[in-house]
């Protein structure tokens, strides 16, 4: 919705603003938005995580180039869209991609090179976490590489003063606070979602599980304090300004939100924080999640449990493969067509690729594939992946059906997950909100996804806004919350009312026909498997 441009600078001028910055993987990406939740300006960063050591990393000079460049970026935009220096701003919040492991000494030093989310480098300490918590730990966790790392022996372990994620750490060095939101905490240790705080039993659990080691720490020392949705986490300090504008214009005490991680962003950005609603992120991976009314009656390997940034239990179902594969076979056709002297718009081949796949046979009519890139845990493939299609001589090949196939499989470890929750847990979900490249095509992957989790599914227009609009809704409700007003209230009302989304509700026969496609997937699965040991 367009505003006029006074109002916008009216806003700019009296720090009725909010601020977003959110560190993904591969963009930094900043937004500011206005007093009724608009983006007005934004900039970004594009940068790329290092294999150095067989670590996946990125260095400390990099966050801070990126963090820098991305807010240079967003005030050039407010100064040549509004002609004002941004000077002032009403509240900031900062996010980034959860889990891996930060570690710093007395001095505050980092002592061994950041380990991302993306390293699967911790399967021991995830396995005998998971047996003594009884609760699924991913290897993406920070608590498991702090216990892979005192299983490997390592010497910094000894010298811990502090253990955070990346958001954590740039919220740290604007702030002083080393304090982190309870959707990020939630990916560093099991959160108890009565307190919305580290669960008490897993720490002394843990505690007793090192205490041979005879560190000078106990973990409730080492990990950042948590705080929820609307809380406040400190202001910018002297230094911290400096830092993140370095023309030297942007002033201190500006208050901050609690830095939150993307998944926490994703669902503010979506407004799923509500229990029985969920949101579905389908790009290059895709994951679903799902905000429960209740605790799980035991732990998955398949499903990890996070927090909304207010702090109710979130079901996630991760999935490392989702589009990959069929974004090749469409770059594919475009050089059959380009070898044909035919000049191709790659929308409109997606566009109608997409398409031509609602046609096809409900089941695929026994055409069957695997979308892995990478190995997917979900189904039981740890290391490696084998992209693999496959056919019997009379099943029903044509385009329809094969581009209806390659949908299904993008979706199909990711509807075997959350058939976890709705088979054996009974859990009930009104509402799923779709975002990313697979529900770009109107009508396609929102159909095939609602047939998936036989839910409706909803696409927002704001939907594209991201994870730095999102953590910007979050500063501007620690901002402008009244007395008692809720986060799922403050988005619902002051949001999202009167936000154009397009819903659409599961088609029977499409249900049943990916339900039997899933059937002949999940039998099939040894021709994967055969694939990654023989390939």
């Amino acid at each position: 919705m367009s505003r006029e441009i006074n109002l916008i600078k009216e806003d700019i001028q009296n720090a009725k603003t909010a601020l977003g910055i959110e560190f993904g993987s591969t963009r930094i990406k900043a937004v500011l938005i206005d007093s009724e939740s608009n983006p007005i300006a934004a900039g970004s960063h594009e940068w790329e995580n290092r294999l150095e050591y067989n670590v996946w990393t990125y260095s400390l000079e990099d966050v801070w180039a990126g963090l820098q460049d991305a807010y240079a970026d967003m005030a050039a935009d407010v100064k040549a869209k509004y002609d004002l220096e941004l000077t002032n701003i009403g509240a900031i919040g900062f996010s980034a991609m959860m889990h891996g492991y930060m570690v710093f000494n007395s001095q505050d030093e980092l002592l061994v090179p950041f380990r991302t989310w993306r390293n699967t480098m911790t399967g021991e300490a995830a396995g005998k976490l998971f047996d003594l918590f009884n609760y699924n730990i991913p290897q993406r966790w920070s608590i498991a590489h702090l216990y892979q790392a005192i299983l490997n022996g390592e010497e910094h372990v000894k010298d811990i003063t502090y253990l955070t994620t990346l958001a954590g750490y740039i919220h740290w060095q604007m702030t002083g606070e080393k304090v982190l939101g309870v959707g990020d905490a939630s990916g560093m240790f099991p959160i108890d979602p009565k307190t919305k705080d580290y669960d008490e039993t897993m720490v002394q659990k843990f505690d007793a599980l090192v205490a041979d080691k005879h560190f000078p720490w106990k973990l409730r020392d080492i990990l950042p304090k948590v705080l929820v949705a609307g809380e406040k986490a400190g202001v910018l300090t002297e230094e911290g300004a400096k830092r993140l504008d370095v023309s030297g214009k942007l002033q201190a005490g500006i208050p901050v939100c609690p830095a939150e991680g993307d998944a926490g962003t994703g669902m503010a950005a979506t407004n799923s924080v509500k229990q029985r609603t969920g949101n579905v992120s389908a790009g290059t991976s895709v994951f679903a999640m799902v905000v429960l009314e209740k605790e799980l009656s035991k732990a998955y390997p398949e499903l990890d449990l996070v927090t909304t940034p207010d702090g109710s239990l979130v079901a996630m179902v991760h999935c490392n493969n989702c589009t990959s594969d069929l974004n090749a076979w469409v770059g594919l056709f475009r050089e059959f067509m380009e070898t044909c002297g035919m000049e191709v718009d790659m929308n409109k081949l997606f566009g109608t690729l997409y398409n031509k796949a609602m046609e096809g046979d409900k089941d695929c009519g026994g055409l069957l594939s695997w979308c892995y890139f990478s190995g997917e845990p979900v189904t039981g493939f740890d290391e490696e992946g084998r992209p693999l299609f496959v056919r019997t001589p009379d099943a029903k090949f044509n385009l329809a059906n094969f581009m209806r196939t390659h949908l299904y499989s993008s979706l199909a470890a990711l509807k075997i997950g959350m058939d976890i929750l709705f088979e054996q847990e009974h859990v009930e979900l009104d509402e799923l909100m779709g975002h990313g490249g697979l529900f770009k095509t109107k009508g396609v992957g929102q159909s095939i996804m609602a047939a998936a989790a036989n839910v409706p599914v909803t696409c927002m227009e704001t939907a594209g806004e991201g994870g730095a609009w999102g953590i910007a809704l979050l500063a501007a409700y620690m901002k402008n919350k009244e007395e008692g007003e809720t986060l799922e209230a403050y988005l619902s009302n002051r949001v999202f009312a009167g936000q154009k989304g397009e819903t659409l509700k599961p088609d029977a026969a499409d249900v049943e026909g990916f339900n039997r496609y899933i059937e002949h997937y999940k039998k099939a699965m040894a021709v994967e498997r055969a694939a990654v040991e023989t390939v």
